[in-house]
């Protein structure tokens, strides 16, 4: 079974601040929104992917954290599996509110798209090529035990060489990820 001695790299995002293996890599003014606060991260990473600019805020958040951890790194062989309580659900209301609106009804294709929360894996899976396993699953609180064990079982059955794995979750400005690779 893995444990966490395994972790290669971790990244967490929250409270306008990047952290990669404990080292603080970029942050903003608290006041900032999110939409500004994944604006200027993702400018920090001087890349160029305008496919951002569309994400919603679910995938923006997973997309900066993977940026941020696998800068560097080899991504061959290397599974995804990530968790959030949430999901997709700020999305969702906002498609549901344009949906709602009769005077202004014009249900957006480009939010449509979001309503699924494991977008934002397949976001990453995209922009790094990943072509092993990839998992989503909704959580009250991040199931350390169950991601374990399904990372360790990606390991053992060499579906994957590493794991990067953890938790995103946006809802209404409040967000959280923390990724790591086994």
């Amino acid at each position: 079974m893995l444990e966490k001695t395994n972790i290669q790299k971790s990244c967490i995002i929250e409270q306008h601040r990047i952290v990669v293996d404990d080292k603080l890599i970029w942050s903003s003014e608290p006041e900032v929104s999110f939409s500004n606060f994944s604006k200027e991260a993702f400018h920090h990473l001087d890349i160029d992917y305008p496919k951002f600019y569309k994400m919603d805020a679910l995938s923006k958040l997973a997309f900066l954290a993977a940026e941020y951890i696998l800068q560097g790194e080899d991504t061959g062989e290397l599974a995804l599996v990530l968790t959030s309580k949430s999901g997709s659900l700020d999305t969702d209301l906002k498609h549901q509110q344009s949906i709602r609106d009769s005077e202004y009804f014009y249900p957006r294709p480009a939010t449509f798209v979001y309503t699924l929360p494991n977008i934002c894996a397949g976001e990453i899976c995209i922009r790094h090529g990943l072509q092993t396993e990839n998992a989503f699953f909704i959580a009250e609180e991040f199931p350390e035990k169950t991601i374990f064990a399904y990372a360790d079982y990606l390991l053992q059955s060499n579906k994957a060489k590493r794991v990067l794995c953890g938790w995103v979750e946006y809802f209404q400005e409040k967000y959280r990820a923390f990724l790591y690779i086994f």
